[in-house]
């Protein structure tokens, strides 16, 4: 019998999962390198959809203390519905490293001038005895080779597509139509709903900058925009990308609206709204 790959993929979110990485890895702390490995593994704790960094301990030059900030383990009901791809909660980026999924011990990671509280944990499995997963924010930059990582290490079994388009788009909220394109650029990202991107000038609301910002780490830095819907204000009900990373040039400017938050209509079918962390 045939198996969706993604239902193997997601059949495993309950369990620790790990993957070698054969790229130089590095952090730092006020500007000195604190970790650098060509060892580094890519791990998932149970119900993590984005992977942490995780490095032998003899990797990270400076000193490790067990922590008196002990971390929280993640209850059962902890996360987010993600009903399309797994019938248990997920623990997307915004679920803290403090909060976790398997068995191992807190860590600081103090260098001669700073200390950082909680940003290692020693993992008690076997299988990865004598590794560290890192807290990515926790650290100020971090290095794959030369080239800096935004936000959280790469998936390499996720991947983006970014494809033109000439099908229809309309997205409405409360019977009013906030924008028409049928010259989108499709966005498909593993695991996440497909994204409509339209031009700033097939948007027919009147939108306003809101000081809200994000970051993906495979897209860059996203700035998020309120648009006037009828008689009211709906914050953060769109985004752009003004500056994105180097892969993701073509999407420079562009508008997405969340398909969670209003009404989607391509090629003249009404789309259900997805449930994500973001409904």
């Amino acid at each position: 019998m045939a198996s969706r790959m993604m239902k193997t993929m997601m059949d495993g979110l309950g369990e620790l999962r790990f993957e070698p990485t054969p790229k130089r890895v590095r952090a730092m702390i006020g500007g000195s390198p604190v970790v650098d490995s060509t060892r580094a593994v890519l791990v998932w704790e149970p119900r993590r959809v984005v992977p942490a960094y995780a490095v032998p301990t003899e990797d990270v030059q400076a000193d490790l203390q067990a922590s008196d900030a002990q971390g929280s383990e993640a209850a059962a009901d902890t996360g987010y519905s993600m009903p399309d791809l797994t019938h248990v909660p997920v623990l997307p980026p915004d679920i803290p490293f403090s909060v976790h999924s398997t068995q191992g011990r807190v860590m600081d990671v103090r260098t001669a001038t700073q200390e950082r509280r909680a940003v290692a944990f020693e993992l008690s499995d076997p299988d990865l005895s004598g590794y560290l997963v890192l807290d990515f924010a926790g650290f100020d930059e971090w290095l794959e080779e030369d080239e800096p990582i935004v936000s959280h290490p790469r998936d390499p079994f996720s991947r983006i597509d970014m494809r033109r388009s000439s099908r229809a788009i309309r997205i409405e909220l409360d019977g009013t139509v906030l924008a028409e394109s049928e010259r989108p650029l499709i966005v498909f990202e593993t695991g996440v709903p497909v994204r409509y991107y339209l031009p700033r000038e097939d948007v027919r609301a009147t939108l306003r900058p809101t000081p809200t910002r994000t970051t993906c780490a495979y897209k860059g830095e996203a700035s998020y925009w309120a648009a006037e819907v009828g008689d009211r204000v709906v914050d953060d009900l769109a985004w752009s990308y003004p500056a994105p990373l180097r892969d993701a040039g073509d999407l420079v400017d562009l508008v997405c609206f969340f398909d969670e938050k209003v009404d989607l209509v391509v090629d003249g079918v009404r789309r259900d709204r997805p449930v994500t962390p973001w409904s």
